[in-house]
């Protein structure tokens, strides 16, 4: 049911110049956000960028030391209960007792609403039919994930949160959740997504929102951010190529070249026939033939490396 303080065309969640420090550090610094209603939000980033506290800010269990966060229209931290009855939130850690049997614990996750969804129906959805009875810790991690997603979609809720919901599942089950996404999408329920799979983020988000070192660094939909960053060309030779000779001789501080194999390499730069042409020179004059050569798009992943680096962070 609606609150009559989230119209159809209001904003699902919204957070405007949220802060949050844990003693002197920073983890989300001035950060806003939006959801419209039936959006898939994917919120990207490295890390240590404040996914995890920004989220809990959202589902009411961490508070903000500034800023305001309103979700359905509702104080997460003020209106906790209020908000439980309507929101689902998927636990990449589990969410479930050791010791209960898978069936128990959704049925009881049910009892809790006012009209769930069916406990059996939705087993079988998540693939989890045939294991009703199973213990909850003789689950492998890929069904403990499945049983997850179920415990936060039982209640039928307006704004679903998914912590890394394909994390550890096979490549049947992960196509399951993709499509059980795009289905709540098509009955109007809104999603919050957390992943570090780029091509997770590219397949659902209608919006994609990465954030580094407690901010929002770029935002918008999949192709808006990628059709803003160089292409890439990509080239096989036919043998190896010295890539320092090749970059000396194009000479020009917009072109990036890359190694990727030793008969590999990309290039990314303002693509253009001259410098396609340039490109090709330049190879033929170390005597090695191209066998293939393709100007791409750029994908959400390079985009993403670009903005916040490509160094492993503790």
């Amino acid at each position: 049911m609606r609150s009559e303080s989230t119209p159809a065309d209001g904003p699902v969640l919204q957070l405007r110049g949220v802060v949050k420090r844990f003693g002197p550090v920073t983890a989300v610094d001035g950060l806003d956000l939006q959801l419209g209603r039936a959006e898939v939000l994917a919120l990207l980033g490295p890390n240590g960028a404040g996914k995890t506290t920004t989220v809990e800010m959202c589902e009411g269990f961490i508070t903000p030391d500034a800023g305001t966060v309103s979700v359905l229209g509702i104080d997460p931290v003020a209106d906790a209960d209020q908000l439980r009855t309507r929101i689902g939130i998927m636990l990449q850690g589990g969410g479930a007792y050791p010791g209960v049997r898978v069936g128990e614990m959704l049925r009881l996750a049910a009892s809790y609403s006012a009209d769930p969804l069916d406990p059996d129906w939705l087993l079988e959805t998540v693939g989890l039919a045939g294991h009703e009875k199973s213990n909850y810790r003789r689950l492998s991690g890929g069904q403990q994930q499945r049983l997850s997603l179920a415990l936060a979609l039982v209640g039928r809720p307006e704004l679903v949160f998914l912590d890394e919901p394909t994390a550890g599942l096979d490549a049947q089950s992960r196509l399951a959740v993709w499509d059980l996404v795009a289905a709540l999408r098509r009955d109007g329920v809104s999603v919050v997504l957390t992943t570090h799979l780029m091509d997770e983020a590219e397949a659902l988000a209608d919006k994609v929102v990465i954030i580094d070192h407690g901010a929002v660094v770029a935002q918008g939909s999949v192709s808006e951010l990628t059709s803003t960053a160089d292409p890439v060309i990509s080239v096989r030779c036919a043998s190896g190529i010295d890539l320092d000779i090749l970059e000396d001789r194009l000479n020009d501080p917009r072109v990036s070249v890359s190694a990727v194999r030793p008969d590999r390499f990309t290039v990314t730069a303002p693509v253009s026939p001259e410098l396609v042409t340039a490109l090709t020179t330049a190879v033929a004059e170390q005597n090695v033939l191209i066998t293939s050569l393709r100007v791409e798009q750029r994908s959400l992943e390079s985009v993403f490396l670009d903005i916040t680096g490509r160094e492993i962070r503790a």
